[in-house]
Protein backbone atom coordinates (compact mmCIF):
# COMPACT_ATOMS: atom_id res chain seq x y z
CA UNK A 1 0.00 0.00 0.00
CA UNK A 2 2.77 2.37 0.82
CA UNK A 3 4.40 1.58 -2.50
CA UNK A 4 1.14 2.39 -4.37
CA UNK A 5 0.87 5.80 -2.71
CA UNK A 6 4.44 6.53 -3.54
CA UNK A 7 3.79 6.28 -7.28
CA UNK A 8 0.21 7.63 -7.60
CA UNK A 9 0.05 10.50 -5.13
CA UNK A 10 2.33 13.03 -6.96
CA UNK A 11 0.53 12.76 -10.33
CA UNK A 12 -2.79 13.07 -8.58
CA UNK A 13 -1.70 16.23 -6.82
CA UNK A 14 -0.45 17.74 -10.11
CA UNK A 15 -3.66 16.81 -11.90
CA UNK A 16 -5.78 18.29 -9.14
CA UNK A 17 -3.81 21.57 -9.26
CA UNK A 18 -4.32 21.80 -13.02
CA UNK A 19 -8.06 21.25 -12.60
CA UNK A 20 -8.27 23.96 -9.95
CA UNK A 21 -6.36 26.45 -12.20
CA UNK A 22 -8.67 25.70 -15.12
CA UNK A 23 -11.77 26.16 -12.99
CA UNK A 24 -10.49 29.49 -11.62
CA UNK A 25 -9.53 30.71 -15.10
CA UNK A 26 -12.94 29.84 -16.54
CA UNK A 27 -14.88 31.45 -13.72
CA UNK A 28 -12.80 34.63 -13.26
CA UNK A 29 -14.60 37.95 -14.02
CA UNK A 30 -13.85 39.46 -17.44
CA UNK A 31 -11.93 42.79 -17.34
CA UNK A 32 -13.62 45.79 -18.95
CA UNK A 33 -12.85 45.99 -22.62
CA UNK A 34 -11.16 49.14 -23.94
CA UNK A 35 -10.74 50.22 -27.49
CA UNK A 36 -7.11 51.00 -28.36
CA UNK A 37 -5.99 54.61 -28.11
CA UNK A 38 -5.96 56.26 -31.53
CA UNK A 39 -2.61 58.05 -31.96
CA UNK A 40 -2.79 61.20 -34.08
CA UNK A 41 0.19 62.43 -36.12
CA UNK A 42 1.64 65.79 -35.15
CA UNK A 43 1.95 67.97 -38.25
CA UNK A 44 2.71 71.57 -39.10
CA UNK A 45 0.40 73.42 -41.47
CA UNK A 46 0.25 76.72 -43.32
CA UNK A 47 -2.82 78.47 -44.61
CA UNK A 48 -3.12 78.51 -48.39
CA UNK A 49 -3.22 82.02 -49.77
CA UNK A 50 -4.05 83.30 -53.21
CA UNK A 51 -1.18 84.99 -55.00
CA UNK A 52 -1.73 88.63 -55.98
CA UNK A 53 1.70 89.47 -57.35
CA UNK A 54 3.88 88.41 -60.25
CA UNK A 55 6.05 85.45 -61.04
CA UNK A 56 9.64 85.97 -59.96
CA UNK A 57 12.29 84.55 -62.25
CA UNK A 58 15.71 84.21 -60.69
CA UNK A 59 18.95 84.41 -62.66
CA UNK A 60 22.59 85.25 -62.05
CA UNK A 61 25.16 87.15 -64.05
CA UNK A 62 28.28 89.30 -64.03
CA UNK A 63 28.30 93.08 -64.27
CA UNK A 64 30.06 94.26 -67.42
CA UNK A 65 30.53 97.74 -68.95
CA UNK A 66 28.25 98.64 -71.83
CA UNK A 67 31.09 100.58 -73.47
CA UNK A 68 34.70 99.44 -73.17
CA UNK A 69 37.63 100.84 -75.14
CA UNK A 70 41.16 99.71 -75.84
CA UNK A 71 42.97 103.04 -75.96
CA UNK A 72 45.49 103.05 -78.82
CA UNK A 73 47.92 105.66 -80.10
CA UNK A 74 47.03 107.13 -83.50
CA UNK A 75 50.42 108.83 -83.92
CA UNK A 76 53.91 107.92 -82.82
CA UNK A 77 56.24 109.72 -80.46
CA UNK A 78 57.56 109.87 -76.94
CA UNK A 79 55.10 110.01 -74.05
CA UNK A 80 55.77 113.32 -72.31
CA UNK A 81 52.74 113.58 -70.01
CA UNK A 82 50.54 111.09 -68.13
CA UNK A 83 47.52 112.16 -66.10
CA UNK A 84 47.25 111.16 -62.46
CA UNK A 85 43.86 109.65 -63.34
CA UNK A 86 45.37 107.42 -66.04
CA UNK A 87 45.92 104.56 -63.60
CA UNK A 88 43.97 101.38 -62.94
CA UNK A 89 40.87 102.45 -61.02
CA UNK A 90 41.14 106.12 -61.91
CA UNK A 91 38.04 108.07 -62.92
CA UNK A 92 38.14 110.63 -65.72
CA UNK A 93 35.78 113.06 -67.42
CA UNK A 94 34.84 113.18 -71.09
CA UNK A 95 37.53 115.09 -73.04
CA UNK A 96 40.02 115.03 -70.15
CA UNK A 97 43.59 114.52 -71.39
CA UNK A 98 44.90 111.21 -70.04
CA UNK A 99 48.28 111.25 -71.80
CA UNK A 100 50.22 113.43 -74.22
CA UNK A 101 52.70 112.47 -76.93
CA UNK A 102 55.53 114.91 -77.76
CA UNK A 103 53.80 117.35 -80.15
CA UNK A 104 56.88 119.23 -81.48
CA UNK A 105 57.21 117.29 -84.74
CA UNK A 106 53.49 117.60 -85.41
CA UNK A 107 53.52 121.35 -84.67
CA UNK A 108 56.29 121.71 -87.21
CA UNK A 109 54.34 119.63 -89.69
CA UNK A 110 51.32 121.87 -89.21
CA UNK A 111 53.40 125.02 -89.85
CA UNK A 112 54.81 123.48 -93.00
CA UNK A 113 51.34 122.53 -94.24
CA UNK A 114 50.05 126.02 -93.52
CA UNK A 115 52.98 127.54 -95.47
CA UNK A 116 52.31 125.28 -98.42
CA UNK A 117 48.66 126.28 -98.31
CA UNK A 118 49.60 129.96 -98.38
CA UNK A 119 51.91 129.33 -101.37
CA UNK A 120 49.18 127.42 -103.18
CA UNK A 121 46.72 130.22 -102.60
CA UNK A 122 49.20 132.78 -103.96
CA UNK A 123 49.73 130.66 -107.07
CA UNK A 124 45.97 130.38 -107.52
CA UNK A 125 45.55 134.13 -107.24
CA UNK A 126 48.31 134.63 -109.84
CA UNK A 127 46.68 132.17 -112.25
CA UNK A 128 43.28 133.78 -111.76
CA UNK A 129 44.81 137.18 -112.65
CA UNK A 130 46.59 135.72 -115.70
CA UNK A 131 43.37 134.06 -116.91
CA UNK A 132 41.42 137.27 -116.50
CA UNK A 133 44.07 139.29 -118.36
CA UNK A 134 44.19 136.73 -121.18
CA UNK A 135 40.46 137.07 -121.70
CA UNK A 136 40.70 140.86 -121.83
CA UNK A 137 43.55 140.69 -124.37
CA UNK A 138 41.57 138.32 -126.56
CA UNK A 139 38.52 140.53 -126.57
CA UNK A 140 40.65 143.59 -127.33
CA UNK A 141 42.25 141.95 -130.34
CA UNK A 142 39.49 139.67 -131.68
CA UNK A 143 36.38 141.22 -130.25
CA UNK A 144 33.57 139.30 -128.64
CA UNK A 145 32.35 137.46 -131.73
CA UNK A 146 34.94 134.71 -131.39
CA UNK A 147 35.40 132.71 -128.18
CA UNK A 148 38.94 131.86 -127.03
CA UNK A 149 39.92 128.27 -126.30
CA UNK A 150 40.91 126.94 -122.83
CA UNK A 151 44.61 127.27 -123.45
CA UNK A 152 44.28 130.94 -124.34
CA UNK A 153 42.40 131.56 -121.09
CA UNK A 154 44.92 129.41 -119.12
CA UNK A 155 42.09 127.30 -117.72
CA UNK A 156 44.25 124.15 -117.23
CA UNK A 157 46.79 126.16 -115.24
CA UNK A 158 43.95 127.66 -113.22
CA UNK A 159 42.48 124.22 -112.46
CA UNK A 160 45.91 122.94 -111.39
CA UNK A 161 46.33 125.88 -109.03
CA UNK A 162 42.89 125.25 -107.51
CA UNK A 163 43.75 121.56 -107.01
CA UNK A 164 47.01 122.57 -105.33
CA UNK A 165 45.05 124.74 -102.90
CA UNK A 166 42.66 121.87 -102.12
CA UNK A 167 45.57 119.50 -101.51
CA UNK A 168 47.30 122.04 -99.28
CA UNK A 169 44.12 122.53 -97.28
CA UNK A 170 43.83 118.76 -96.83
CA UNK A 171 47.45 118.66 -95.68
CA UNK A 172 46.72 121.35 -93.09
CA UNK A 173 43.70 119.41 -91.83
CA UNK A 174 45.77 116.24 -91.62
CA UNK A 175 48.59 117.99 -89.81
CA UNK A 176 46.14 119.59 -87.38
CA UNK A 177 44.47 116.25 -86.75
CA UNK A 178 47.81 114.53 -86.11
CA UNK A 179 48.71 117.32 -83.69
CA UNK A 180 45.37 116.85 -81.90
CA UNK A 181 46.02 113.11 -81.72
CA UNK A 182 49.05 113.69 -79.56
CA UNK A 183 46.53 114.35 -76.75
CA UNK A 184 44.88 111.10 -75.61
CA UNK A 185 41.30 111.59 -74.43
CA UNK A 186 37.93 109.82 -74.61
CA UNK A 187 34.39 111.06 -75.36
CA UNK A 188 32.79 109.70 -72.17
CA UNK A 189 33.06 109.79 -68.39
CA UNK A 190 34.83 106.60 -67.49
CA UNK A 191 37.22 104.56 -65.45
CA UNK A 192 40.62 103.09 -66.29
CA UNK A 193 40.78 99.30 -66.14
CA UNK A 194 44.45 98.89 -67.08
CA UNK A 195 47.40 101.04 -68.24
CA UNK A 196 50.19 99.56 -70.34
CA UNK A 197 52.63 102.48 -70.82
CA UNK A 198 54.75 104.82 -68.71
CA UNK A 199 56.10 108.34 -68.94
CA UNK A 200 59.02 108.70 -71.39
CA UNK A 201 58.17 105.55 -73.32
CA UNK A 202 58.23 105.75 -77.13
CA UNK A 203 54.81 105.05 -78.60
CA UNK A 204 54.22 103.57 -82.05
CA UNK A 205 50.99 104.19 -83.97
CA UNK A 206 48.41 101.55 -83.07
CA UNK A 207 50.09 100.64 -79.77
CA UNK A 208 47.62 99.86 -76.96
CA UNK A 209 48.01 102.32 -74.11
CA UNK A 210 45.38 100.82 -71.80
CA UNK A 211 41.74 99.79 -71.40
CA UNK A 212 38.93 102.04 -70.19
CA UNK A 213 35.17 101.80 -69.89
CA UNK A 214 32.23 104.17 -69.53
CA UNK A 215 30.61 104.42 -66.10
CA UNK A 216 27.26 105.85 -67.12
CA UNK A 217 25.74 102.42 -67.72
CA UNK A 218 26.51 98.75 -67.09
CA UNK A 219 24.97 95.53 -68.38
CA UNK A 220 24.30 92.07 -66.97
CA UNK A 221 23.67 89.02 -69.18
CA UNK A 222 21.07 86.85 -67.46
CA UNK A 223 20.71 83.23 -68.65
CA UNK A 224 17.13 82.02 -69.05
CA UNK A 225 15.66 78.64 -69.85
CA UNK A 226 12.76 78.17 -72.24
CA UNK A 227 10.47 77.64 -69.24
CA UNK A 228 11.66 80.87 -67.60
CA UNK A 229 11.04 82.82 -70.79
CA UNK A 230 7.43 81.65 -70.90
CA UNK A 231 6.75 83.53 -67.65
CA UNK A 232 8.34 86.82 -68.81
CA UNK A 233 7.30 89.65 -71.12
CA UNK A 234 10.65 90.08 -72.87
CA UNK A 235 11.62 92.34 -75.77
CA UNK A 236 11.69 90.61 -79.13
CA UNK A 237 14.84 89.90 -81.10
CA UNK A 238 16.28 93.11 -82.50
CA UNK A 239 14.36 95.38 -80.11
CA UNK A 240 17.32 97.30 -78.68
CA UNK A 241 16.73 99.77 -75.85
CA UNK A 242 13.30 98.37 -75.06
CA UNK A 243 11.54 99.13 -71.79
CA UNK A 244 11.43 95.56 -70.49
CA UNK A 245 10.76 93.98 -67.09
CA UNK A 246 12.30 95.35 -63.91
CA UNK A 247 15.19 93.38 -62.41
CA UNK A 248 16.19 93.58 -58.74
CA UNK A 249 19.91 92.91 -58.32
CA UNK A 250 21.58 91.79 -55.09
CA UNK A 251 25.26 91.27 -54.27
CA UNK A 252 27.78 91.45 -51.44
CA UNK A 253 30.28 94.21 -52.18
CA UNK A 254 33.10 94.51 -49.67
CA UNK A 255 30.95 93.17 -46.84
CA UNK A 256 28.01 95.41 -47.72
CA UNK A 257 24.88 93.81 -49.12
CA UNK A 258 23.61 96.07 -51.86
CA UNK A 259 20.43 96.13 -53.90
CA UNK A 260 20.01 97.86 -57.25
CA UNK A 261 17.20 98.24 -59.75
CA UNK A 262 17.90 97.44 -63.40
CA UNK A 263 15.72 96.84 -66.44
CA UNK A 264 15.78 94.38 -69.31
CA UNK A 265 16.65 96.34 -72.47
CA UNK A 266 17.11 93.57 -75.03
CA UNK A 267 17.45 89.86 -75.66
CA UNK A 268 20.31 88.35 -77.62
CA UNK A 269 17.97 86.41 -79.90
CA UNK A 270 19.99 83.17 -79.98
CA UNK A 271 20.01 79.96 -77.94
CA UNK A 272 23.30 78.49 -76.77
CA UNK A 273 23.79 75.11 -78.42
CA UNK A 274 25.53 73.62 -75.39
CA UNK A 275 23.42 74.87 -72.50
CA UNK A 276 20.12 75.46 -74.39
CA UNK A 277 19.85 78.78 -72.61
CA UNK A 278 19.19 82.22 -74.06
CA UNK A 279 20.23 85.54 -72.59
CA UNK A 280 18.38 88.67 -71.59
CA UNK A 281 20.48 91.81 -71.04
CA UNK A 282 19.67 94.06 -68.10
CA UNK A 283 20.90 97.64 -67.94
CA UNK A 284 21.69 99.60 -64.78
CA UNK A 285 22.43 103.32 -64.73
CA UNK A 286 25.33 104.90 -62.84
CA UNK A 287 26.72 101.69 -61.26
CA UNK A 288 29.49 103.61 -59.46
CA UNK A 289 26.99 106.08 -57.97
CA UNK A 290 28.93 109.08 -59.27
CA UNK A 291 25.73 111.08 -59.66
CA UNK A 292 23.98 109.77 -56.57
CA UNK A 293 22.92 112.10 -53.77
CA UNK A 294 22.90 109.28 -51.22
CA UNK A 295 25.99 109.24 -49.03
CA UNK A 296 25.62 105.54 -48.18
CA UNK A 297 24.85 104.26 -51.67
CA UNK A 298 26.63 100.97 -52.42
CA UNK A 299 28.58 100.99 -55.67
CA UNK A 300 28.34 98.10 -58.14
CA UNK A 301 31.85 97.46 -59.50
CA UNK A 302 32.41 95.85 -62.87
CA UNK A 303 32.97 92.12 -62.57
CA UNK A 304 30.61 91.74 -59.60
CA UNK A 305 28.58 88.52 -59.62
CA UNK A 306 24.97 89.38 -58.84
CA UNK A 307 21.72 87.56 -58.14
CA UNK A 308 18.81 88.90 -60.15
CA UNK A 309 15.06 88.64 -59.62
CA UNK A 310 13.04 89.49 -62.73
CA UNK A 311 9.40 90.56 -62.47
CA UNK A 312 7.41 88.16 -64.63
CA UNK A 313 3.82 87.80 -65.74
CA UNK A 314 0.91 88.10 -63.33
CA UNK A 315 0.41 85.17 -60.93
CA UNK A 316 -2.99 86.38 -59.67
CA UNK A 317 -5.52 83.65 -58.96
CA UNK A 318 -2.96 80.92 -58.24
CA UNK A 319 -2.07 79.44 -54.87
CA UNK A 320 1.53 80.07 -53.83
CA UNK A 321 3.07 77.46 -51.52
CA UNK A 322 6.56 76.57 -50.31
CA UNK A 323 8.17 73.80 -52.34
CA UNK A 324 8.11 71.51 -49.28
CA UNK A 325 4.32 71.39 -49.53
CA UNK A 326 4.41 69.58 -52.89
CA UNK A 327 4.44 65.76 -52.70
CA UNK A 328 5.32 63.42 -55.51
CA UNK A 329 5.37 66.22 -58.04
CA UNK A 330 1.63 66.90 -58.20
CA UNK A 331 -0.08 66.20 -54.85
CA UNK A 332 -0.60 68.18 -51.65
CA UNK A 333 -1.54 66.97 -48.15
CA UNK A 334 -4.42 68.82 -46.49
CA UNK A 335 -5.66 68.83 -42.88
CA UNK A 336 -9.46 69.03 -43.20
CA UNK A 337 -11.96 70.48 -40.73
CA UNK A 338 -12.03 67.18 -38.81
CA UNK A 339 -8.25 67.15 -38.49
CA UNK A 340 -8.01 64.25 -40.90
CA UNK A 341 -5.52 63.77 -43.71
CA UNK A 342 -6.66 64.48 -47.27
CA UNK A 343 -4.52 63.94 -50.36
CA UNK A 344 -5.34 66.22 -53.28
CA UNK A 345 -3.94 66.28 -56.80
CA UNK A 346 -3.06 69.75 -58.12
CA UNK A 347 -1.96 71.35 -61.38
CA UNK A 348 1.55 72.73 -60.98
CA UNK A 349 1.85 75.95 -62.99
CA UNK A 350 5.41 76.79 -61.91
CA UNK A 351 7.83 75.21 -59.46
CA UNK A 352 11.20 76.48 -58.24
CA UNK A 353 13.58 75.27 -55.57
CA UNK A 354 11.83 77.52 -53.03
CA UNK A 355 8.19 77.88 -54.04
CA UNK A 356 5.45 76.42 -56.16
CA UNK A 357 2.37 77.90 -57.83
CA UNK A 358 -0.60 75.52 -58.14
CA UNK A 359 -4.14 75.61 -59.45
CA UNK A 360 -7.22 73.44 -58.86
CA UNK A 361 -8.15 71.48 -55.72
CA UNK A 362 -6.60 74.04 -53.35
CA UNK A 363 -8.49 77.07 -52.10
CA UNK A 364 -7.59 80.06 -49.92
CA UNK A 365 -7.83 79.10 -46.26
CA UNK A 366 -7.06 75.39 -46.74
CA UNK A 367 -4.57 74.06 -44.22
CA UNK A 368 -1.66 72.68 -46.19
CA UNK A 369 0.67 70.24 -44.42
CA UNK A 370 4.37 71.00 -44.77
CA UNK A 371 5.57 68.22 -42.41
CA UNK A 372 6.89 65.06 -44.04
CA UNK A 373 4.61 62.01 -43.70
CA UNK A 374 6.21 58.62 -44.33
CA UNK A 375 3.08 56.56 -44.97
CA UNK A 376 0.18 58.91 -45.79
CA UNK A 377 -3.23 57.28 -45.44
CA UNK A 378 -6.31 59.35 -46.23
CA UNK A 379 -8.44 59.84 -43.14
CA UNK A 380 -5.56 59.52 -40.69
CA UNK A 381 -6.02 61.55 -37.53
CA UNK A 382 -3.86 64.63 -37.18
CA UNK A 383 -2.71 66.93 -34.43
CA UNK A 384 -1.92 70.45 -35.60
CA UNK A 385 1.16 72.06 -34.13
CA UNK A 386 0.24 75.24 -32.31
CA UNK A 387 -3.44 74.32 -31.90
CA UNK A 388 -4.98 73.13 -28.55
CA UNK A 389 -4.37 69.39 -28.05
CA UNK A 390 -7.48 67.16 -27.80
CA UNK A 391 -7.53 63.52 -26.64
CA UNK A 392 -8.46 61.29 -29.55
CA UNK A 393 -10.10 58.30 -27.78
CA UNK A 394 -13.30 56.40 -28.17
CA UNK A 395 -16.34 56.83 -25.95
CA UNK A 396 -15.72 53.40 -24.50
CA UNK A 397 -12.19 54.34 -23.50
CA UNK A 398 -13.42 57.50 -21.80
CA UNK A 399 -16.07 55.63 -19.84
CA UNK A 400 -13.55 52.94 -18.88
CA UNK A 401 -11.20 55.55 -17.54
CA UNK A 402 -14.00 56.72 -15.25
CA UNK A 403 -14.67 53.17 -13.91
CA UNK A 404 -13.50 52.92 -10.26
CA UNK A 405 -12.34 49.36 -10.80
CA UNK A 406 -9.81 50.56 -13.31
Amino acid sequence: MAKWKKYLLPPAIIFGAIVVVIILAVNRPKPPEREPMVTAMLVEVIEAQQSEGYFEIRAQGTVRPKTQTTVSAEVGGRLVEVSDQFVAGGFFKAGEILARIDPSDYEAGLLQAQAELASAKATLADEEARSSQAKKDWERIHGTDRQPNDLVLRLPQLARAKASVDAAQAAVLRAQRNLDRTQISLPYDGMVRTRNVNLGQYINPGMALGVTFAIDEAEIRLPLSTTDRSFLNLPGAGEVGADGPVVRLMADVGGQVGEWVARIVRTEGVIDENTRLSYAVASIKDPYQRNSDGETAVILPMGTFVDGVIDGKSASGLIQLPRSALRGGDTVFIANDRNELEIRAVDVVRATTEEVYVANSIYPGDRVIITGITAPIPGSKLRIRGEPTESVVSDQAESASEDPSS
